[in-house]
């Protein structure tokens, strides 16, 4: 199992540093997040809270994430970048193509594009996509945004896109890993079916457990059994080295943290958070 650190909520000018630290650390990925913009007035309801409230407040910085990664793939040479969650169905698939593949490419193929289908209808409405139907337009998508990146003269022809035969240079260095997001039945059908991995939030070893089950059963089902499939989880009762196994034997293949918590708790400082990196890398990571 590798360990990721989600850079969610920081302060963009630490990245570079967070990252050349977790490098050494041994640490496999780092996570990066994605809002365009934050309307000072939400209705639709955050589904990973028990009120609706997002978890972060406003002015809370989103760096926009392929520019971000392809920043911080300069400042490294192993590290890879995750989005997580990358909201694709309000975006053109052209222009997703487009910068995910010019990351893979000057990153050398340390990119991993993980979606989700969202959840703000007002962003979606200031990006002039429809909320309705996201579901369904992200599946085309994906289908859109691999044969892009395969290189070569392609064309496509769906209920939401169509193009005649073209090509997008320059090419990926070899297939972009795609994760999914999501805890509905219709998300996790969609990760298991269409995705090459799935992206947790929040949960405790037992309720990883049966998701972990029933994305095996939907995997099964869909033939795709023998396929390597990778689990991106976050914890909430695993802390130490004899947690994080019980973890990795359920199939949890990437561990999703912010190291400095555990070396007392949320901090904004700098310093703190790579000296948590640090000691978290000798703690744990070289433990196991």
């Amino acid at each position: 199992m590798q360990f990721v650190i989600s850079l969610a909520f920081s302060d963009p000018l630490q990245l570079p540093d967070l990252c050349v630290a977790a490098e050494q650390a041994g640490f496999g990925a780092v996570a990066l997040s994605d809002h365009v913009v934050h309307p000072e007035r939400i209705d639709t309801p955050y589904p990973y809270t028990p009120d609706g409230a997002p978890r972060w407040p406003p002015f809370t910085p989103w760096p926009d994430p392929w520019v971000t990664i392809g920043h911080l793939a300069a400042v490294t040479t192993r590290l890879r970048f995750l989005t997580s969650i990358y909201v694709l169905p309000m975006r053109n698939p052209f222009v997703v193509a487009k910068a995910v593949g010019t990351a893979a490419v000057l990153s050398r193929g340390r990119v991993v594009l993980g979606v989700g289908a969202g959840w703000m209808r007002e962003e979606f409405d200031l990006l002039e996509q429809p909320f309705a139907g996201r579901g369904k337009r992200m599946d085309e998508m994906l289908e859109v945004l691999r044969k892009l990146w395969a290189g070569g003269m392609v064309s496509h022809e769906g209920e939401h896109y169509a193009f005649e035969p073209l090509e997008m240079s320059p090419v990926p260095p070899g297939p972009i890993p795609v994760w999914m997001g999501g805890l509905s039945a219709p998300a996790l059908r969609r990760a298991a079916q269409r995705g090459d991995g799935w992206i947790s939030d929040l949960h405790t070893t037992e309720e990883l457990g049966e998701i972990v089950s029933r994305l095996r059963a939907l995997r099964e089902e869909a033939g795709r059994g023998d396929e390597p499939f990778s689990v991106a989880a976050s914890v909430m009762d695993a802390g130490d080295v004899s947690g994080y196994r019980r973890v990795a034997a359920l199939g949890v293949t990437h561990l999703t943290t912010m190291p400095w918590i555990f070396y007392g708790g949320p901090t904004d400082d700098l310093d703190r958070r790579l000296e948590g990196i640090r000691r978290f890398g000798e703690d744990v990571i070289a433990r196991m």
